[in-house]
């Protein structure tokens, strides 16, 4: 289990997250969390302001949300590398949910973006005080695979409009698809020139020098070309004024709360899913471990002081992250340090930024969405389980013909399907023995001269015996059962974990029947608890001590002791193979 830092009020002392890791600061680690802050800022401020524009929003709100959720989540947050702002799930999500609010202009979304943020922050918050850590545990990887690839391709095809420079009324994804093949007439041959000039420009950087700041290169190169080359003439579009300093305060709107709360619900689940994996995956050795549930807390807080201060839904993103470690980060230090930089392009650059062609954001937003989409994944998926494989497909189906929010619910009902299939269908392997040895393992063509034992019929059903499965188990046994017609079943019940009423209940009246046909039940390996709930049962007393076994070598003995005990090589098809005993 993680050790997790102590939550807010828990603090040792009452000392903020920021005085532990300044009390453990070393003087040698200051010039790489500088360099490394300086480094992630050049990276996560364009794509903060490429990401508000998929939200629909104003570009200074990636800048807000690179300045506050950032510096909030540096103070209190566990995870030393982890950047906080944006992502591109997270601004597609946020984007869904204004986007039936945007109709009442600029100051309406601006309060409808402060309050989802906010209740984001709120849920964050409220799932760490009741330590919910675990939830982010209920989506599987193949559906996670899957919603992020969707979500990849919703993102691409909302952003070809504004890399062909042509203009219509944005719809659910078949109609944009289609709506593209019709205005592809009208390309503005400029504004593409543009795109695929960034598009060169962020894969060229990538592919020569990976450690580059690809996003800011795009970013500078796209205003000079726009200031010296005049692109405005030709139709190229800018993205327009941006404000110069600080954000004004944000009051959310109370009436607004029931209407947005389950995309909050959604969002606020991403946003901690993506974080917390993102925290994990860069954690080195000798770094205290990310609290699933100080994560929320500290994420929870990010957002609802971004809320007040005009930022968007944010969280940790697994690209800056990795710029970020990449270039050195020892500590939350340099998170803070992209955040002040953040602040002085809010101060200095807020001018520049509105010369910027509305193509370098569109191209910065379609190449960093294209990784999310991951065809080895898939392929490697598809390889391990081919059922997988399919809930991945559904969830990325679900996200393009649904819609992203309605996305989220698919992601996670095919999680639970996918998990309710599984424990709904327990394996029962047949058993055999390896020859010259105790070693009991599943009937397997691999291994053709295991022992078996005339009128023994040995099974191992593994996981948790419940009402959901206990019929289905029972299925199983019956079909061997009959297939091999045994004097005496041995269940090798070592794999069971856990035995429900219900399940002990259908073993009761199975046992019953079995006794009646003249087939006797032993019961074998029962761990303690198990043990103590079958003993305690009219089970127990209908098997009685002689007929329960702490391993298989003692049914074995006791099977030998009747006189018909001499193993043979099994005949006929084996099953497929199956763990050992």
């Amino acid at each position: 289990m993680d050790r997790e830092l102590p939550l807010l009020a828990e603090a040792p002392r009452g000392r903020l997250p920021v005085l532990q890791w300044l009390a453990q600061y070393q003087p040698q680690w200051l010039a790489p969390d500088l360099l490394a802050g300086a480094t992630a800022a050049a990276v996560v401020i364009p794509k903060a302001l490429a990401y508000a524009t998929i939200a629909g929003l104003p570009v200074q709100v990636g800048l807000y949300t690179a300045l506050v959720p950032m510096a909030v989540y540096a103070l209190l947050g566990t995870s030393r590398p982890l950047s906080v702002s944006t992502t591109t799930t997270l601004a597609i999500l946020a984007g869904a949910a204004l986007a039936p609010l945007a109709a009442g202009g600029p100051a309406a979304l601006a309060v409808a973006c402060a309050t989802l943020t906010l209740l984001v922050g709120v849920m964050l918050f409220a799932a760490g005080l009741l330590r919910l850590g675990f939830i982010a545990n209920f989506i599987s990887e193949p559906v996670l695979v899957g919603f992020k690839a969707g979500i990849g391709i919703v993102i691409i095809v909302d952003q070809v409009p504004k890399l062909l420079g042509v203009h219509f009324t944005k719809g659910d994804f078949v109609h944009n698809i289609g709506a593209i093949a019709l205005n592809l007439p009208h390309t503005s041959w400029a504004t593409l020139a543009v795109a695929v000039a960034m598009v060169v420009i962020l894969l060229g950087l990538e592919h020569v020098s990976p450690r580059a700041p690809a996003p800011l290169v795009a970013v500078v190169a796209g205003i000079l070309a726009m200031k010296f080359l005049d692109l405005g003439r030709f139709g190229v579009e800018a993205v327009g004024n941006v404000p110069t300093g600080l954000p004004s305060p944000t009051l959310p709107d109370w009436h607004l709360l029931a209407t947005l709360a389950p995309a909050a619900a959604g969002i606020a689940l991403m946003s901690f899913t993506e974080s917390i994996a993102a925290a994990r995956a860069f954690a080195e050795s000798n770094e205290p471990p990310p609290g699933a549930n100080r994560e929320l807390l500290a994420t929870g807080l990010a957002n609802a002081a971004g809320a007040l201060l005009g930022a968007m839904p944010a969280g940790g993103g697994t690209s800056q992250t990795a710029v970020n470690r990449r270039a050195g980060a020892r500590s939350q230090l340099a998170g803070l340090v992209t955040s002040a930089l953040a602040l002085a392009t809010l101060l200095l650059l807020a001018p520049f930024i509105g010369a910027m062609p509305q193509a370098t954001l569109a191209a910065v937003v379609a190449v960093y969405s294209v990784g999310l989409i991951e065809p080895h994944e898939f392929r490697a998926i598809r390889q391990v389980r081919r059922t997988e494989f399919t809930w991945a497909l559904v969830a990325m189906a679900g996200v393009m013909l649904l819609g992203t929010l309605q996305g989220i619910l698919v992601a996670i009902i095919v999680s639970l399907l996918a998990l309710a299939y599984q424990v709904s269908d327990p394996a029962v392997h047949v058993l055999a023995r390896k020859p010259g040895t105790n070693v009991f393992r599943a009937l397997s063509s691999e291994h053709p001269h295991d022992e078996t034992y005339p009128g023994l019929l040995m099974l191992r059903p593994e996981g948790r015996i419940f009402f959901a499965n206990a019929n289905r188990l029972g299925s199983k046994v019956t079909e061997l059962i009959a297939e091999q017609r045994p004097q005496v079943v041995a269940l090798h019940l070592r794999g069971v974990f856990d035995l429900e009423y219900t399940a002990l209940k259908m073993w009761i009246e199975a046992e019953k029947r079995l006794r009646a046909a003249g087939v006797t039940i032993w019961l074998v390996g029962m761990n303690p608890g198990v043990f103590a709930m079958v003993r305690q049962s009219p089970l127990g007393e209908a098997l009685g001590e002689e007929r329960m076994f702490h391993n298989l070598e003692q049914a074995v003995a006791a099977w030998r002791a009747r006189g018909l005990g001499a193993a043979t090589p099994p005949t006929g098809t084996a099953p497929a193979p199956g763990p050992s005993a």
